[in-house]
């Protein structure tokens, strides 16, 4: 790989991203591709914080539709993001890449407790930080937990890998053929054009801390890679008009 024009990235990976096309909820071939991604953007001395959602089993907010209260449901999806962390983890060590688990509920038995300064410790001695149980708080996105670590973490740009989607749309390109793709956008052009890059809160936060976003698909041939080495790819999203 190039050398990174990053010195620190945050990236957030979906649940679904876990599954791939399979039906199971994780997908082994896909995860140790994502690891072996991730050890090659560290080989380049980048520092790598990662922040997983648990889709591939629990969605909080439509369980919640269905009856379940609320904040037992969002508590429930942490979980899941937990089970997605600890799998990620097997598959980075097994690769050879250094790599912590911390957590935003505590659960000890199976990762740290999330702390800043340590967080920022493992970073420095280039192991990958795997953050979980989102912000720990019913109510919050995983895309919220991202832009919050990602700044907490100092990192220089959070990656928002997708799926099925390789960028930022004027429309849905599923759903409507005339959809153009942005190559780049700023944060308050996105705003006024009300386009869905994240959630929010999550997108505010990126935006008051002037953090840059690159959203691509996590199923393009090395697009970790090249999305942390700061090639053009997806959608870039930053205070830059």
């Amino acid at each position: 790989m190039p050398a990174s024009k990053y010195k620190r990235v945050l990236l957030k990976l979906s649940g679904e991203a876990f599954a791939g096309k399979t039906a199971s909820s994780i997908d082994t071939a896909v995860l140790m591709h994502i690891a072996e991604q991730i050890k090659n953007v560290t080989a380049t001395g980048v520092t790598v914080g990662v922040v997983v959602g648990g889709g591939n089993f629990w969605r909080g907010a439509e369980i919640a539709r269905t009856g379940m209260d609320r904040v037992t449901a969002d508590y429930a999806g942490m979980l899941a993001t937990v089970l997605n962390a600890l799998a990620l983890q097997d598959a980075l060590e097994k690769v050879g890449v250094v790599t912590r688990t911390q957590s935003a509920i505590v659960i000890q038995q199976v990762a740290e407790m999330f702390i800043r300064r340590r967080a920022l410790r493992h970073l420095e001695k280039g192991r990958v930080v795997i953050f979980a149980a989102g912000t720990g708080n019913p109510y919050m996105t995983t895309d919220t937990a991202a832009a919050l670590r990602a700044i907490e973490i100092e990192a220089d740009v959070l990656l928002m890998a997708k799926n099925d989607v390789d960028g930022i749309y004027s429309a849905d390109p599923k759903k409507d053929p005339r959809a153009s793709k942005f190559d780049k956008l700023s944060h308050i052009e996105a705003l006024n054009l009300r386009l869905k890059v994240m959630d929010a809160t999550a997108f505010s936060l990126c935006m008051e801390n002037k953090l840059p976003i690159i959203v691509f698909n996590v199923e393009e041939p090395g697009g970790i890679e090249r999305a942390a080495a700061g090639e053009p790819i997806g959608t870039l999203v930053s205070s830059d008009p």
